[in-house]
């Protein structure tokens, strides 16, 4: 198989020979994707929705239901992971070779915050967005309200410069 440094474009590049002259000559994008699609072997799907712990064949160690409590339910974990962080390091001085329990334990608290943590991922977003949003209005109130001192400032100018020009 013979390699080109610069191998010619791929055919399709003629669909947009005209495109200078008359940009409507282009074909139009493929529609998007909905569903399930295969990229680099792998399938992925458009539809975004957080699967459970246990569709993902993990243990659920906090509460189930719609009403958590997302700050306890963390900082439990988080303790719970302190713990067992200080247990296997003395099982690793006690008993070495036990030591698989142990990470076990502690990989299943990760995926358990982890998880936690990408179910408020959506309320972090909105959060932001509504953020950034008060900080737009509040620029652009600030921009008016320059605006008015501005052409307040202004009108005082021609008003002195009238009166001295009167003046005169």
């Amino acid at each position: 198989m013979a390699t080109a440094t610069y191998p010619p474009p791929p055919p399709y590049y003629r669909l947009y020979k005209d495109y200078l002259q008359d940009p409507k000559s282009a074909p139009a994008p493929p529609p998007p994707i909905e569903g399930t699609y295969v990229c680099f072997g792998g399938t992925y799907t458009t539809d975004d929705v957080l699967p459970s712990l246990e569709e993902q064949g993990v243990r659920q160690l906090y509460p189930k239901g719609p009403n958590i409590d997302f700050k306890k339910e963390l900082r439990s974990l988080n303790r719970e992971l302190q713990l067992q962080i200080l247990e296997l390091a003395d099982v690793l001085v006690e008993r070495p070779s036990q030591y698989a329990r142990r990470v076990e334990d502690i990989s299943l608290i990760f995926k358990n915050l982890h998880h936690l943590l990408n179910s408020i991922r959506p309320h972090q977003a909105r959060a932001t967005l509504i953020h950034i949003l008060e900080l737009q209005i509040l620029h652009r109130k600030q921009a008016v309200e320059d605006i008015k001192r501005r052409r307040e400032e202004a009108q005082r100018l021609l008003k002195e410069s009238l009166g001295a020009f009167d003046a005169h």
